[in-house]
């Protein structure tokens, strides 16, 4: 991780052959994600008709905790561009959480972050 910010090297279980082709799988989307990451101290990226997301998108509004969100089609929908920040990020479903650059999780482990004060001590850590 260059700056808590993954790179597509992060995943490298994956079979050299294979790593060519990640490299090129909706790169723009990847690159789109990680400059979010890089800009905005909390950002979401989730889908559209997911609750999970809705909740964490909403606890965060709830603390009054400002964050970049970034929505990539529906169940039905940019299935491909998922699977794409799903292998970079290597986290398996969404929404994902990324705070002060590093990966946080999803909504269980955003609102746990936000019940025991976590978040909010990352937030206030200075760089």
């Amino acid at each position: 991780m260059e700056g808590g910010i993954m790179s597509r090297e992060t995943n490298q279980h994956f079979a050299p052959h294979a790593q060519k082709y990640l490299d090129q799988f909706h790169t723009n989307i990847v690159q789109e994600v990680r400059d979010a990451v890089l800009k905005n101290d909390v950002v979401i990226v989730g889908m559209a008709g997911n609750g999970a997301v809705r909740k964490a998108r909403q606890a965060l509004q709830e603390e009054g905790i400002e964050f970049k969100y970034l929505e990539y089609g529906g169940y039905f929908s940019k299935w491909k561009e998922r699977l794409a920040i799903k292998l970079w990020s290597g986290w398996p479903t969404y929404p994902q959480v990324f705070v002060k650059g590093h990966l946080m999780g999803g909504n269980q482990r955003t609102r746990m972050a936000i019940a025991d004060g976590s978040l909010q001590k990352l937030l206030n850590e200075k760089e």
